[in-house]
């Protein structure tokens, strides 16, 4: 799951540019792959892949006169097939995170919550997402992996979260840069991982997603 943010060499047809060497690596490999662009991109990028394009966040809004949120409907007018809850850079409250992926999972598209803690993923468990990403926010961005540095918090956060929903993916995030960030993530029980500026900021975005694809 590749998050561009808003890094600038992500926007606009940069992040065409990566969604499209990132459906190429995911076919080759057998690797399924999805991208979370800039909400001004959302569209434009649903429409170029076929991969799944997630929104990076909703707001537990109605859509209507609420200028400048994220409700659930937009997401799905822009052919997007879920979205981000409750990153650590643009949080949720708990009733926020419920309400989110109640809205998604009744519109058919798919919750990626994000937990920043063991503790936290447990919690968050509770509203049965399809997808659960923990990610102590100290890593993210950092040039150590969550899977390296802390290795006990995925162990932990993947027992507590199928403790509560064991139908719920578990993924890893916060420093993932190459294969054997990602082949230790899974060693450690989760099922794949969350990774933005190792490919957003990589100067050969090419390179950079076949490393970690090699990993699985």
């Amino acid at each position: 799951m590749l998050n561009l943010k808003t890094f600038p060499p992500a926007l606009g047809a940069g992040a065409l540019a990566i969604a499209r060497e990132l459906a190429r690596a995911g076919e080759a490999t057998g690797v399924a792959v999805a991208i979370a662009p800039a909400v001004p991109d959302l569209a434009a990028v649903a429409s170029a892949v076929r991969i799944p394009v997630l929104a990076q966040h909703v707001d537990p809004v109605a859509a209507g006169p609420t200028t400048g949120f994220v409700p659930v409907e937009a997401v799905v007018a822009s052919g997007a097939k879920g979205s981000l809850v409750n990153h650590s850079e643009h949080p949720l409250s708990a009733y926020g995170v419920a309400e989110v992926a109640r809205g998604l999972a009744d519109a058919g598209l798919a919750a990626v919550v994000c937990a920043r803690s063991a503790v936290v993923a447990g919690h968050l468990a509770a509203v049965r997402p399809p997808y659960l990403a923990v990610e102590p926010p100290e890593l993210i961005g950092g040039d150590r992996a969550v899977s390296t540095a802390k290795p006990r918090i995925v162990v932990d956060a993947v027992n507590a979260v199928h403790a509560v929903s064991p139908a719920t993916r578990v993924l890893c995030g916060a420093g993932v840069r190459g294969r054997g960030d990602v082949r230790k993530a899974l060693e450690l029980g989760s099922e794949g991982v969350l990774v933005a500026s190792a490919v957003a900021l990589a100067r050969r975005p090419r390179s950079a997603i076949d490393e970690l694809l090699a990993g699985f």
